[in-house]
């Protein structure tokens, strides 16, 4: 079972996301860092566990306004050893290959940004793609091609649930277990949800591969003892 901290990044500062209504999104508050300074969240979560990956939701580029390339830079410098899953709105099989020049940057190709399915079927270093299918509420946000055609997906979906995110809602359980049943094997990353251990374990006895997490973390609901029993 993986646990990915996620940050959230607006204007080169890490914000806290709630339900996915960006328009609400705050600077982050949390005793793991003293500013929101990407670096230093980055840091304040690192110190709580072994991660191997951090998930960087660029939400100006998401947006449409310029990307947040300099803090991207700043956090592979900061942390040469781990990998980071970037979503930045990527519309195009183009764009991902782009940012899958930088090193251990992993294209985050989310539904409610890719331009058809055409794009995925466009790529050539899959590997290093990971699709996110991305719902507000019961509705699936992308062109409908792309969540029936599972012979589309890469190797790793993340399943993007937006109304749960920052909510202490819990996981979408029942979406998860469609996903993983038309997955062919492919593994299943949660997003959304996540309150504590409890929720963790559900997901693991569910089949899915790991979940990205950020109110937990910083919460202390996760805290480094509970993190250490889904180590592998």
């Amino acid at each position: 079972m993986r646990i990915i901290p996620v940050l959230d990044i607006m204007g080169g500062l890490v914000v806290r996301g709630v339900m996915g209504d960006r328009q609400a999104y705050r600077l982050i508050e949390t005793p793991l860092s003293d500013s929101a300074d990407p670096v230093a969240v980055a840091k304040g979560l690192a110190a709580l566990g072994n991660f191997s990956a951090f998930y960087v939701a660029d939400l100006d580029a998401i947006e449409g306004r310029p990307p947040n390339a300099a803090v991207l830079s700043a956090l592979g410098e900061a942390f040469p050893d781990t990998e980071f899953w970037v979503d930045a709105g990527l519309r195009t099989a183009a764009g991902a290959e782009r940012l899958q020049r930088a090193p251990r940057q992993h294209a985050v190709m989310g539904t409610e940004s890719i331009a058809d399915a055409a794009a995925l079927a466009a790529l050539t270093r899959p590997k290093r793609v990971i699709l996110s299918l991305d719902f507000r509420g019961d509705a699936f946000l992308g062109p409908p091609e792309i969540l029936q055609d599972t012979t589309l997906w890469p190797d790793r979906v993340i399943v993007m649930t937006l109304a749960r995110v920052g909510s202490g809602a819990g996981p979408d359980l029942a979406r998860l277990g469609s996903i993983i049943a038309r997955a062919e094997g492919r593994a299943v990353y949660a997003a959304g949800g996540v309150r504590g251990p409890e929720d963790i374990e559900a997901l693991e006895q569910a089949g899915i591969a790991g979940a990205l997490v950020s109110t937990a973390l910083h919460d202390g609901r996760l805290s480094p003892e509970a993190l250490r029993r889904f180590y592998r």
